[in-house]
């Protein structure tokens, strides 16, 4: 407390919120779901083999009475349904989802050989899932009605700058990062005035296992660093947190927003 009697420090609370967060069990979806146990929420979250992992993070987090792993893979509209009513079941609610699972192959695949399997396997995850997905918490979180903050609740899509600028020889990431971009914007006209903020959060390079192999690459990790303004890769950390503020009151004037996490690499409004 200031000597003023003015209560100094802003808090990012969620105290009595259920959080969906998909690809929890490591990297920036690992980092998210702490920062939403953090912030008072109960947290499930979702994993496809990382079960030692999965199982850590619980123990982590304060155990099943505040945090679930569930085990999902996520392809199809059917998946992702399926991984809405088993948070449900778990905590008998759904105020805030976030939709950060995804595959990028860091192979390069030109447009002209790339394998079909390689184009359909990509949309299934990063993009028919997010259907079933959203789909399945926007009914559930209607069906609850608004809070007594005013809200109904919040989803928030992790994008990439390659959803904005394309990315030469990831063409099916590139693709399924741009539709995210568009659904942010089309739920957003369709559901703030239902009390649902939709939003979308576009990382740049990031410190992750899925990145290691290219970040840490003897002649394409500078490069890399190099074309980015702060100078580095961001951390989970960085990303993470972002997403918690979007599902607080705090951003409760955010609708259909983009939030470019890239250390300035990609500037775009």
């Amino acid at each position: 407390m200031a000597a003023s009697g003015f209560q100094t420090g802003v808090g990012l609370e969620l105290d009595g919120k259920v959080a969906l967060i998909t690809g929890g069990s490591r990297g920036i979806g690992a980092e998210t779901v702490r920062l939403f146990i953090q912030a008072g929420a109960r947290v499930a979250f979702s994993y496809e083999k990382a079960r030692e992992r999965a199982e850590a993070l619980v123990a982590e987090c304060g155990g099943p009475e505040r945090c679930v792993a569930i085990q999902q893979s996520l392809s199809t509209p059917e998946d992702g349904r399926a991984l809405v009513a088993a948070a449900v079941q778990a905590f008998g609610r759904l105020d805030a989802l976030v939709v950060n699972h995804g595959i990028w192959e860091p192979a390069e695949a030109p447009i002209a050989t790339m394998k079909e399997a390689q184009w359909r396997r990509t949309l299934g995850v990063n993009l028919d899932s997010v259907f079933g997905l959203v789909q399945a918490a926007v009914a559930q979180i209607e069906q609850q009605g608004r809070g007594a903050d005013g809200f109904a609740g919040h989803v928030v899509l992790i994008s990439s700058t390659a959803g904005q600028r394309g990315e030469a020889f990831h063409a099916d990431y590139a693709v399924t990062k741009g539709a995210l971009i568009s659904l942010t914007k089309s739920l957003s006209s369709e559901l703030a005035a239902k009390g649902i903020r939709v939003n979308c959060v576009a990382p740049g390079w990031v410190s992750t296992e899925m990145s290691a192999a290219a970040l840490e690459d003897a002649e394409l990790g500078p490069r890399i660093a190099a074309g980015i303004p702060v100078g580095r890769p961001g951390s989970v950390r960085e990303i993470a947190g972002p997403v918690l503020f979007l599902c607080t009151p705090l951003a409760g004037f955010i609708s259909g927003e983009v939030l470019n996490v890239n250390g300035g690499a990609v500037l775009v409004g």
